[in-house]
Parts: C-alpha cells; sequence; structure tokens
C-alpha cells in the first residue's frame, strides 16, 4: 500500500490562549475520527498549536481507500415491479442508488417478505479527493462557542484565517477552506520572519518553521522550553519560579519564540499580601512571580517575551515600568480598605443583590449564619465564632482590592479580619468557606470554615433549587454541581457524620420563595452527586450496579454510605458473593410478583421442609449480631456474617418451592425470604447487583 506523509495548517490572528489546548486536542481528534470514519489507514498522527496556528501531521496516510464491500436491501418485490413483471421507479432508483444495473441485483426473504438486495464491491476513493472535506468537516466541529467573520466573505471562524496549507506528500491539494485558498506556504513570526516559508514535505514543517520562521510549533515543545528558561532566569536572580500548571499552558499559548526576562520591582510592595503580590503579577501580567527557599517572595518576577530582541535590558525596563503601576494600584487599595474595619460592611451587603428572587448578599450571608449555626450544634462545633464567620464572610466582596482582584475573595477577607483583631479561627473561617474551589483543591480545616462552607453551598443549592433553575444537561450556571460535590468531599473526606436531610430542610425553610419539593429535590441532587465521586475514584474499585445497591437504601449521610459502599466492594470479592447476589435478585423478584403480600412474623410450625426450617434456624442464630453490627455501622461485619448463610440459601431454593398451592405455608415462606433480603438491604440492595 502506497502512503503519504499529510500535513494542514491553519493560520489566523492571535488565538484565545486559554481555548488553545482544547482547538489543539480537537482539531486533532476531529482529523483522526473523519480518517477513520472513511476507512484511510495511516501512522502517527501529531498536532502543533501556537498563537497563530492550529496544524496536524499525519505521518504513513493511505493514498487510496480500500476496497469497499457494499450489502444493501432494497424497497419489497411488491414495490419494485409491477403486475406485469416490469420494474417500477423504486427498483430503477434502488439500482441507480448501488451504481449498479437492474440485473446486477438479487432477491432476499427476510422474515415474511421479499426484497430487493445488491452486493457488490466498490473501488476506494482516492485520498487526495477526500482530504479537504475530512478537514473542512473538523473545522465545523471544533468546540468554538462563538464564531466570527472577517472581511467582506461568508467563513466563519474563531479568529480570522490568513492562509492555509494542506499539503500530502509533495502534492499541494487544489482546496479552498474558510475562504482561503489553500497553498504550500507557512508564516513565520510575525516580527521576525514575516515572509512566506515554502515547504516541501508535510515532515519539514516543525523544523522549517524553528530554523527558518522562528516560531516553535509544538504547543509541548514550546511549553518545556518555557518552563525550563523560567526556571533558570528564577535561579539567576537567586529564587525559584511559583509555576502554575495554568499560568504556563496560558504563556505558551500567547507566545511562538519565548525569551524569558527578569524584571524588578520595589521592596515596598513586599509589605502586600503574598496573594496580592502573587496574584497581580500571575493573573494580570501573565509574570512568574519568584520566591526563596523559605518561601519568602523576592523582588522579582520573570516574564516570557515572544521577541528576542537586541536590546534586552529595554525589555526588562519596559516590564519594569508596565508593573510598578499595578503594584502601586494594589497597595492603594491594602490601605484604602483597612481604614475601616470588615465588620463596618455589613450593612453594605444589602445593596448588593445575590439573586434577584433570592434577595441581596445580605440575605444570603444571614441565610448562612443560620445554617452554619445548626452544622456547629449537631457537630459540636464552637457556634460563637462559627456565627461571626458566616457573618463577615462575604464582606470583603465590597472592598476595593476584591472588586479589583475578584480571584482573591475571601483571601482578603482573613487579611482584613486579622487586621481588626478578630479571633484567628474566624479570619481562617472567611478564608476557606471558599473551599474546595474545584477538583483536587484543599478543603477547609478549621470547624468554624468547614460549617460556614457547608452552610454556603447548601443555601445556593436550596435557594436556586426552589426557583425552579435546578441544571439542565450541561447547562449549570450557578454551579450547583460543583457545590454539590463540595458538600460531599468535605463530609466524606473530613469523615464528619451529618445526616444532610435536616439541613437540607433549614436551608429550603429560610428560602425567600417556598417550593414544597425543593427539599427533596436537592438531597436527590446531592446523593446522585456521589455516583460520579465514586466512578471517578482511583482503582476502578467502585461500579454503577454498587452504587446503586448502596443508594437504593437510602443511607442517612454520606459518610454513611461510603461506609456501605466499601463494605460491598469487600464482600463482593468473596466467593459467595455472586451466589448470594444472585439469591437476593431472585427474591427481590418473587416479593415483587406476590400480590397481596404483606410481610409477618415467621411461623415455625408452619416450616415443613428441611431446608426452610434450616434456613429460619440460621437467620434466627445470626439476627441479634447481624442487627448489632449494622446498629454499630460495622457493615463489613454484618455482611461477612451473611456470607455463611450461603449454603442454607442455596439448600431452600433447591428443595422448597416457594409458592406453594397451600396459602399458608407460600405466606409463611415469602416472609421468610423478605426477612432474609431486610437484613442483607440492612447494608445494600443486592438484587441491584449483575447475576
Amino acid at each position: 500500500m502506497s502512503t503519504r506523509d499529510f500535513l494542514v495548517e491553519i493560520g489566523t490572528e492571535e488565538l484565545p490562549p486559554k481555548a488553545l489546548p482544547d482547538l489543539e486536542a480537537a482539531f486533532r481528534e476531529g482529523l483522526v475520527g473523519g480518517l477513520a470514519a472513511a476507512g484511510l489507514a495511516h501512522a502517527d498522527v501529531g498536532s502543533f498549536a501556537a498563537p497563530r496556528r492550529l496544524a496536524v501531521l499525519v505521518r504513513a496516510l493511505a493514498e487510496h481507500q480500500p476496497e469497499q464491500e457494499i450489502k444493501r436491501r432494497g424497497p419489497p418485490v411488491g414495490a419494485a415491479f409491477d403486475a406485469s413483471g416490469n420494474p417500477t421507479r423504486a427498483a430503477s432508483a434502488f439500482a441507480d442508488s448501488c451504481g449498479a444495473t437492474l440485473g446486477e441485483l438479487t432477491r432476499v426473504r427476510e422474515g415474511k417478505g421479499e426484497f430487493l438486495y445488491y452486493s457488490g464491491r466498490k473501488a476506494g476513493a482516492d485520498t487526495a479527493g477526500l482530504l479537504p472535506g475530512i478537514v473542512r468537516d473538523s473545522l465545523d466541529r471544533l468546540p468554538i462557542p462563538k464564531r466570527m467573520r472577517w472581511g467582506a466573505g461568508e467563513a466563519q471562524f474563531v479568529r480570522p484565517v490568513h492562509w492555509i496549507v494542506l499539503l500530502f506528500g509533495a502534492e499541494t491539494l487544489p482546496a479552498t477552506l474558510l475562504d482561503v485558498k489553500a497553498g504550500n506556504a507557512t508564516r513565520g513570526h510575525r516580527f521576525h520572519a514575516p515572509a512566506p516559508i515554502a515547504l516541501a514535505a508535510p515532515v519539514e514543517y516543525a523544523e522549517a518553521l524553528a530554523a527558518r520562521g522562528k516560531v516553535i510549533a509544538s504547543f509541548a515543545a514550546r511549553r518545556e522550553k518555557i518552563r525550563i528558561g523560567v526556571e533558570a532566569k528564577a535561579m539567576e536572580v537567586g529564587g525559584r519560579a511559583i509555576m502554575s500548571e495554568a499560568l504556563l499552558d496560558e504563556v505558551t499559548a500567547l507566545v511562538e519564540w519565548p525569551v524569558p526576562v527578569a524584571g524588578r520591582f520595589e521592596a515596598r510592595f513586599l509589605e502586600l499580601p503574598r496573594e496580592v503580590l502573587i496574584s497581580t503579577l500571575q493573573d494580570h501580567q501573565r509574570y512568574f512571580a519568584v520566591e526563596d527557599d523559605s518561601g519568602k517572595l523576592l523582588t522579582a518576577f520573570i516574564t516570557v517575551s515572544n521577541i528576542e530582541s537586541r536590546d534586552p535590558a529595554a525589555v526588562r525596563a519596559g516590564n519594569e515600568r508596565v508593573v510598578r503601576p499595578r503594584l502601586s494600584d494594589a497597595a492603594f487599595f491594602w490601605q484604602q480598605d483597612r481604614r475601616a474595619p470588615l465588620a463596618a460592611r455589613l450593612a453594605g451587603l444589602d445593596t448588593v443583590t445575590f439573586q434577584a428572587k433570592l434577595g441581596s448578599l445580605g440575605a444570603k450571608a444571614a441565610r448562612n449564619v443560620t445554617i452554619s449555626e445548626t452544622i456547629s450544634r449537631v457537630a459540636g462545633w464552637n457556634v460563637s465564632e462559627t456565627r461571626r464567620s458566616a457573618a463577615l464572610a462575604k464582606c470583603d466582596l465590597l472592598t476595593a482590592m476584591v472588586g479589583e482582584f475578584p480571584e482573591l475573595q475571601g483571601i482578603m477577607g482573613a487579611y482584613y479580619a486579622a487586621a481588626d483583631g478578630e479571633p484567628a479561627a474566624v479570619a481562617q473561617a472567611i478564608r476557606e468557606h471558599y473551599l474546595p474551589r474545584g477538583a483536587g483543591d484543599a478543603l477547609p480545616e478549621t470547624e468554624p470554615g468547614t460549617a460556614v462552607a457547608l452552610a454556603d453551598r447548601l443555601d445556593t443549592l436550596a435557594g436556586i433549587f426552589a426557583i425552579g433553575q435546578k441544571p439542565t444537561g450541561t447547562k449549570d450556571p450557578f454551579g450547583l454541581r460543583r457545590a454539590a460535590i463540595g458538600v460531599l468531599r468535605i463530609l466524606i473526606e473530613k469523615r464528619i457524620d451529618l445526616d444532610l436531610r435536616p439541613l437540607i430542610d433549614v436551608a429550603v425553610s429560610l428560602q425567600p420563595v417556598k417550593n414544597a419539593t425543593a427539599a427533596d429535590e436537592v438531597h436527590d441532587y446531592i446523593m446522585e452527586r456521589l455516583r460520579a465521586y465514586y466512578l471517578e475514584q482511583p482503582g476502578g474499585r467502585y461500579t454503577t450496579e454498587m452504587i446503586d445497591a448502596v443508594l437504593a437504601t437510602a443511607p442517612r449521610s454520606p459518610l454513611d454510605f461510603g461506609a456501605r459502599l466499601a463494605a460491598l466492594a469487600g464482600f463482593l470479592s468473596r466467593p459467595e458473593a455472586a451466589s448470594l447476589a444472585a439469591a437476593n435478585k431472585r427474591i427481590a423478584n418473587i416479593l415483587r410478583k406476590a400480590e397481596g403480600f404483606s410481610p409477618a412474623a415467621v411461623a415455625p410450625a408452619t416450616l415443613r421442609e428441611p431446608a426452610e426450617r434450616q434456613l429460619h434456624g440460621a437467620l434466627a442464630g445470626l439476627r441479634d449480631s447481624v442487627q448489632a453490627a449494622l446498629a454499630k455501622r460495622d457493615y463489613v461485619g454484618a455482611l461477612t456474617a451473611l456470607a455463611g448463610l450461603r449454603g442454607d440459601v442455596d439448600a431452600f431454593f433447591d428443595g422448597v418451592m416457594v409458592n406453594d398451592p397451600d396459602e399458608s405455608l407460600r405466606r409463611n415462606r415469602l416472609s421468610l425470604l423478605a426477612e432474609l433480603r431486610g437484613l442483607f438491604s440492612g447494608v445494600a440492595d443486592l438484587s441491584k447487583l449483575p447475576g
């Protein structure tokens, strides 16, 4: 099979930096999917993404589709021929669609009917003719929320397109995509190498851009070069770079030819809180802050220029001039905010709308106070510290610093509370109540912080469900999924045994909009999030069926749910598990079909068969110990004890007819099975498991 390498490059205006990695991955995956759908074999596929380009390189792509076998069923014979046996329009149309003559069609009998049928082989198409359409489809499927137009054309893309490369081996494919005629010439760096760079072969792409164009096309290679360069510059100034993955990705998406540059700022700015300095440098300027080995910030930063300047000192001085007013603004906000205590902003919360139907931030803060107090009382925590923390938690939203740096909410509140002489636990709780902000984020450490974090999320969930704006599909504008997962992570990972339902009832009762079903909906929503939480745990220990088996028992708390699930996972590794799960499924079916049956105490005198007497005796011997284990939430112990019933259960089903014609025997045996099922259901509903 003859093959050629294939290169496609889309040259654009500067692409959105935060979207660049996703666009690269989607373009590559879309192209690979299109090649697979066309049956085109290939070797490795590489992708490239830089501020002004997306590209994919496919190695050893087949020059032709393989021969295709076609099997198609056509219209019924009765519709294909008229009364005289002449072919109808339906027959002719089917033959034409298959690229065949009427004589090449056969008949096949399926079911009660007879149909026209075509079986044949079709030569594969040339890859060169297929590639423009595959590329076009891949571009159409890119995750672009809002496409833009440019010039007088009708093309739409994430940014205006200036050039396109479609190179199949040495052949430039004749095609027009996004109103741009494809060629074999890429473009280098906007300033260093603006002239077109002709490519003789796809495999030259990355090397030609680096050598002649001052562009590192590979996102991964460029990212690693930036990381190494920033670390080296930080060492030169006597420290180490504070390098978040998100910032590294964003900087990588902003430059084509990275050149790290070290700069300095005035020592007086070190008086600012650490987070303020880092946020100013990182989030506003895309600079890397620098700290010493002890974690103390230095008066240095590292920026990554997109130009290899002849005068690096001028580049450094320019960046220093830019950052100085930013830091001066932050210093002004810091001084200005501290002129009044944090608590002085409590009244101002009433003037800021949280949600139109749910009232102001002040109203939300008041609800948070009540909910967090309830949590603290139930958990046995310090109520007064919790109350104060909840009252002040949202006050920093009215400060100038948070107005300029929204990402510092909670953090600045903690600093201002500490400066006001608030208890250390209160200041820490204000910082912590936003935790966790996302997957993998830290959890609150203090008791007041934990209580307010739970209360804030429960209030939001209760309020949004009360006004009927629960998430639908992928739309979750209020972040309710994140809020629910946050509640679960706090309770499970901190091992806090709280029954959620009473807390949800309190949260719903405080909402200004009354909704009779909101509490049920919120509880079900949070418990359903347990599915995602446990399915995402490393190791793949838990399955959907296991989670359903535990959910069916309506555990009273997320921590209780986790204990049941862990016990069930351990039980399923035992040799008795499969048989007992199958027996539970059988029992559930029997009981479900037993019309008019209500469980009653088993009558020993009515037990006739040795197997049912044996099972009843075994249950009687285990009942107290199993129930005691369940009362202590020793689910492992309960299931271990019940596993010993396997032989008796198997013997029962082998030797006893449950649905005996004698009603008294039948009802007694059903009650025996109901008792057995009830003991197992103290941990999980085993009938939900496969088998």
